[in-house]
């Protein structure tokens, strides 16, 4: 039984409590009531949950929930923010009650009073700073910032408070921020196919983190700690939720793609 069945079956005899707890437990509401009863009485010795499912539930809580309040920051929720959170949902193959639950989350973080330093101070100390959960997090509310093509100063001046208070400093902000950008052009449908040669290529290295100048060993570490920061079976392990190994894998074949467009093209120049 994974993290989600655990929970509303009442079998973690715990609630996260804090901002967190709250959120979820307004989104999950009165359907699950009788898996709640046993999750809300506080921790338990005989029924306490693995850190896994615990780390695992956090993360899913405070994806959904500041979507939504990221969505919400420039004034207006756009039909494209909308599309990205249901096609992130899709992506993850949600059941039914999890995609409600994913849903009154957004909901909830489009709220008013929304208390976003409180999430994320939670979030990172339910992570016990495990830094490519993390970074998972900040390039997914990345996505949702471009959904419309562009980020709004505001949306930027929530990313850059998010990032610092998850320890991430303004330029590791910029570099994550060029990755999802590029990342972004490799998943758009047609765009390798109409995009010229070096707009590709300068995509790709983005992609890597790395310089035109950078040598073939550098692009090739890069690739292998990308590789390894966002292999799907090592971020579960650390506390991401089984349904988003989809957006894992996706990362790692943009990862490679980059990595092969660069390969192949500095092959021919030699």
């Amino acid at each position: 039984m994974n993290w989600w069945g655990k929970l509303v079956g009442g079998a973690f005899g715990f609630m996260l409590g804090g901002p967190l707890g709250a959120l979820l437990g307004v989104a999950i509401g009165s359907s699950f009531d009788k898996g709640l009863r046993g999750a809300m009485e506080g921790p338990s010795p005989d029924f306490g949950p693995g850190e896994q499912e615990r780390v695992q539930t956090a993360f899913f809580t405070a994806t959904f929930s500041v979507m939504g309040y990221l969505a919400k920051v420039d004034g207006r929720v756009s039909e494209d923010e909308i599309r990205l959170a249901r096609e992130v949902m899709a992506q993850m193959s949600l059941s039914s009650d999890l995609k409600q639950t994913a849903m009154r989350l957004f909901t909830e973080g489009k709220q008013p009073g929304f208390p976003l330093d409180g999430v994320i101070d939670q979030f990172r100390r339910e992570c016990h700073r495990r830094r490519n959960l993390m970074q998972m997090f900040i390039e997914i509310q990345l996505h949702v910032a471009y959904a419309d093509g562009v980020m709004h100063d505001k949306e930027r001046r929530v990313l850059l408070g998010i990032c610092e208070r998850l320890g991430f400093t303004p330029s590791q902000f910029q570099q994550l921020e060029a990755m999802v950008q590029a990342a972004r052009h490799f998943s758009s449908g047609g765009y390798q196919a109409q995009a010229s040669p070096a707009s590709l290529l300068k995509d790709a290295y983005d992609v890597l983190g790395v310089q035109a100048s950078s040598s073939d060993d550098e692009i090739k570490k890069a690739y292998r700690r990308l590789t390894n920061q966002h292999h799907p079976d090592k971020l579960v392990a650390k506390g991401l939720p089984e349904e988003m190994i989809k957006l894992a894998t996706e990362k790692t074949q943009e990862i490679r793609k980059a990595y092969e467009i660069i390969r192949d093209e500095r092959r021919k120049n030699k």
